[in-house]
């Protein structure tokens, strides 16, 4: 017995309406895969100083949330709080931090050392100038209290004038 008369035996008894041809399912073409678009992240408006979550900071670089993450991994002073459940929040500066690593990576040419080699340079180079200022901490508090005091003043100004 050939496999097409075994499938149509029913009970042992060969199936008079057995076809002479193998029954071929026409299964509808697959379709080309395309990637799906990136989702939607809302736009909102969020004082500069606001944390801002990894698809945000992802969506405003305009890279994806993976390069980030790799990002963190390569550069130790990329340090956003994760909160329960793993979600990062980048601070203000992390985002600032990234901007120049994107476009020492990007614009500029650098590989990925020679941004680490670029960052530990210039931190060395801040380091020597709070030396060579003999600046203490409450020193520039002091500093930036009176440049506060400033700004204020300038204000009570503006609003004062006609």
């Amino acid at each position: 017995m050939s496999a097409v008369t075994d499938m149509f035996t029913l009970r042992g008894k060969a199936s008079a309406a057995a076809p002479q041809q193998p029954v071929t399912t026409l299964l509808p073409t697959p379709k080309a895969r395309t990637k799906a678009p990136a989702p939607e992240v809302k736009r909102v408006s969020k004082s500069a100083a606001a944390y801002r979550t990894i698809s945000e900071v992802a969506a405003e670089l305009g890279v994806a949330t993976h390069v980030l993450r790799f990002w963190e991994g390569k550069f130790p002073t990329i340090k956003p709080l994760k909160k329960s459940g793993g979600r990062r929040y980048y601070r203000p500066e992390d985002i600032a931090m990234l901007r120049m690593i994107q476009d020492l990576l990007y614009t500029q040419g650098y590989t990925i050392k020679g941004v680490q080699a670029h960052l530990n340079k210039a931190r060395k180079k801040e380091l020597q100038q709070a030396v060579a200022q003999h600046l203490t901490p409450s020193q520039v508090i002091a500093e930036v209290k009176a440049v506060r005091d400033l700004l204020a003043e300038g204000i009570q100004a503006g609003h004062s004038a006609p």
